[in-house]
């Protein structure tokens, strides 16, 4: 301990004397560093806002969500979340999620549980059944404490997961709802019916 702090000391005392023989280092050295700080921060800055905007204008067509990678589904859909002002959207999906792929909190409070089917054939492929919606009716409130369930396709569903859908305050979210909500700018909670009550005023209240 004593030995570290005299080594220490030896290091401050040689950089003061190296200083006070070069004192021209400091004069050239303080701008340069001063510089590189704030041209860091404008970049930030510009990151941010250049953030801000992309978020803001996210569109996607059907035909793009069509040709993505099931996982890269799951995250377009957290940053159409993210669009819609859900500052905190996740993508969650993978080994172990419990039937959720993408959690988020809506400028209203309300918690959104959102699982994920992506069909490669989009609304040719095969309709998405009860036993995914089971899956999620299973853990959206009493795992992830959601207050609005979703089941998000860019395909469609069947008849009978519709029905099931209805009688357990499920949301669906098929082809054509996904359309209206990725290729424009109004948020999820505006395309769906029965959503709960808010948790606190939104931020425009």
């Amino acid at each position: 301990m004593i030995g570290g702090l005299v080594l220490a000391w030896m290091l401050v005392m040689g950089v003061v004397r190296f200083v006070a023989a070069h004192p021209w280092i400091p004069v050239v050295l303080v701008p340069l560093v001063g510089g590189a700080v704030v041209a860091w921060m404008v970049q930030r800055r510009r990151a941010a806002r250049w953030e801000q905007v992309r978020s803001q204008g996210l569109r996607y067509a059907l035909a793009q969500l069509d040709t993505l990678h099931h996982r890269q589904f799951e995250h377009a859909v957290r940053d159409l979340m993210r669009r819609d002002g859900c500052a905190d959207a996740v993508q969650v999906g993978g080994a172990g999620d419990n039937g959720a792929d993408v959690k988020a909190t809506d400028p209203y409070g309300r918690r959104w549980v959102i699982q994920c089917k992506h069909r490669k054939a989009g609304l040719a492929g095969s309709a998405v059944g009860t036993p995914d919606l089971q899956v999620l009716n299973g853990t959206g409130r009493p795992v992830h404490k959601g207050d609005v369930v979703v089941l998000v396709t860019n395909g469609r569903f069947s008849k009978p997961a519709l029905e099931f859908a209805r009688s357990q305050r499920l949301h669906l979210v098929d082809r054509t709802v996904l359309a209206q909500w990725a290729s424009g700018s109004t948020p999820l909670w505006e395309l769906l019916q029965a959503i709960p009550a808010p948790r606190r005023p939104g931020p425009l209240s």
